[in-house]
């Protein structure tokens, strides 16, 4: 459970505002995820943070409504994390002491727009296997000459009787090199998707890849080149708040085994915090922050709640992962388990 003794240090009123959207916030998470879990079922989750934190410092509000969120997920893939750690270091310490993390080193290269990608995982639920890497591509693979933008980043991990591996992406969002942006986009996400599948045949895992993926629509190449792969994408929808583009995936491919899907979906933080209605609330503080007017607030305030929560909605997968019923019917006789 998420934790809320910093609200003893902040004002009086600074604490019953974050308190009450806290409150709100945990009631849309509990009928959106929690009150529709299965039992000994995994929650896997990924979120682009926009920029954490390497813009204008977030406001403490914002840090206790994002770990709100990812605390409803077992695990979670981060992306677009900026090379200061002290706000992932906070973002954990208000998750609480059961949780832990990874976290890559920065991306170079002015494709890789200094950023890292991290793991958050709750440790009552998820037991780290020991095995982290980056994805690095052979040279008869590179795509022009030039690695993957910004290096996917993968870590095996084990819930119950489950044993997955996640690699967390963000891929390219403009072309390079005279490839379009979908061009390139589609080479990466084919290139790392066909990487991890052979994984998955030779290790006999199931692969999880997961996150910013840039993708406009379920239709375009970009998703084709996950289903080439072999990978089973839940359609989430649009998770810019736009409501425009399919930005966001989390594809698997189960290798030997089952890979059952309870339930899926993505979380709208917006009819609980940061809520258009709240606009004029917000106005006096972000033009403090500012240093100056807004010409325009209504415009404006919808981009700055983004950088106070971000620019995607973040989304997740409910995983089946105690198969001990099927295991048991190994032993008795006439029955037919149902995994190898």
């Amino acid at each position: 459970m998420a934790f809320y003794h910093d609200l003893k240090r902040y004002r009086a009123e600074d604490a019953d505002w974050i308190a009450r959207h806290l409150l709100d916030l945990r009631r849309d998470l509990d009928a959106a995820i929690v009150s529709r879990r299965h039992p000994n079922s995994l929650i896997v989750g990924s979120w682009n943070i926009r920029a954490f934190d390497g813009g204008r410092p977030r406001r403490d509000e914002s840090y206790h409504y994002i770990a709100e969120i990812i605390d409803k997920f077992d695990i979670c893939a981060i992306q677009e994390i900026k090379p200061d750690l002290e706000p992932l270091r906070r973002l954990v310490r208000l998750l609480g002491p059961s949780w832990d993390y990874f976290v890559t080193d920065v991306t170079s290269g002015g494709p890789g727009n200094s950023e890292r990608m991290a793991f958050l995982y709750n440790t009552n639920r998820v037991i780290f296997r020991n095995l982290i890497g980056e994805l690095v591509v052979a040279r008869d693979q590179l795509i022009e000459g030039e690695q993957i933008s910004r290096t996917p980043f993968f870590a095996s991990f084990q819930a119950s009787w489950f044993r997955f591996t996640l690699c967390s992406a963000h891929i390219a969002f403009k072309g390079r090199d005279g490839l379009s942006s979908d061009e390139l986009r589609t080479r990466e996400i084919s290139l790392i998707a066909n990487a991890l599948r052979q994984r998955a045949r030779q290790e006999d895992e199931v692969y999880i890849f997961l996150g910013d993926m840039n993708i406009d629509s379920p239709d375009d190449p970009t998703m084709r080149a996950l289903a080439d792969a072999g990978f089973t994408t839940p359609l989430f929808g649009p998770t810019n708040l736009a409501g425009n583009r399919h930005f966001d995936q989390i594809a698997y491919s189960g290798e030997g085994r089952r890979t059952t899907i309870l339930s899926s979906g993505k979380f709208d933080w917006r009819s609980a915090v940061y809520r258009p209605d709240e606009a004029a609330h917000y106005r006096p503080i972000a033009e403090k922050m500012r240093g100056e007017p807004y010409a325009n607030w209504d415009r404006s305030y919808r981009d700055w709640t983004t950088h106070e929560m971000s620019d995607h909605l973040p989304i997740w997968i409910e995983l089946m992962v105690d198969y001990s019923d099927d295991y048991l019917k190994r032993f008795v006789a006439g029955a037919e388990p149902e995994i190898g």
